[in-house]
């Protein structure tokens, strides 16, 4: 299968700091792909660099075939994006910001698109509602929506389910189950290693920058353990199982 993206050697400093450490992976196109770690291993500062947020100071970057360097409007056209702090624009209702997402991304669907997601996500009830009186779980919501609004191939995530209850949360990955079944791709960044091992196809784990394995999913649980239990002994054990 293609890479869909493609990371080799990447490297990003801040001051005395290294939040990644010339990490070096692949995502298959298709894979529902998760980037596990601790609370501070560079889960967020990846997406932001292949999101083309931040420049990396170091190694290089590919999503969808662009640099994410030297095209960063480009892959953020074609991809979705969820941050970890949902920010929609607080003086826009949630309506007017999924219009407003419609119109920069040129979508001709949008009030279809629009209708379906209030009524997936079961929010149309604050359609009218400013997005800075909205709760954080219906934030989320927002957030997702906008995300998926342009249906990309490629979707980066940040803790995709940290706000929603049980019930959101099973709709949620029901969705992304089935986006990826389509041929789409889902990249995730979370420390819930529970919901990992429930919807993820594929893994990559760092810790302090570096990054210390990447396999499947599968070949772990396969082996008669959970993902947990592999991630806690390699942590334990310095990257070596």
């Amino acid at each position: 299968m293609n890479a869909i993206v493609d990371v080799q050697n990447l490297t990003k400093v801040y001051g005395d700091t290294t939040a990644l450490d010339t990490v070096t992976m692949s995502v298959e196109q298709g894979a529902l792909f998760g980037l596990l770690g601790p609370n501070g291993s560079g889960k967020t500062t990846m997406i932001k660099l292949l999101t083309g947020q931040v420049r990396p100071s170091g190694g290089a970057a590919t999503v969808l075939g662009l640099d994410v360097t030297a095209d960063p409007v480009g892959v953020r056209s074609l991809v979705g994006i969820i941050p970890e702090q949902e920010t929609p624009p607080s003086f826009l209702t949630a309506e007017e910001y999924l219009r407003l997402v419609g119109a920069i991304r040129k979508i001709p669907d949008t009030e279809e698109q629009m209708a379906w997601w209030f009524e997936y996500l079961e929010f149309g009830d604050k359609r009218d509602v400013l997005c800075k009186d909205l709760s954080r779980g219906t934030r989320q919501k927002l957030m997702f929506a906008q995300a998926f609004l342009h249906c990309p191939v490629l979707a980066l995530i940040d803790e995709p389910l940290i706000n929603f209850d049980p019930i959101m949360q099973e709709t949620v990955k029901e969705y992304l189950a089935g986006y990826v079944k389509k041929g789409n791709t889902i990249f995730i960044s979370t420390h819930i290693l529970e919901i990992a091992e429930e919807i993820c196809s594929d893994f990559a784990i760092l810790q302090r920058g570096k990054l210390l394995s990447t396999g499947r999913v599968a070949e772990v649980t396969g082996a008669g353990r959970h993902l947990n239990e592999y991630f806690l002994s390699l942590i334990r054990k310095g990257g070596h199982v």
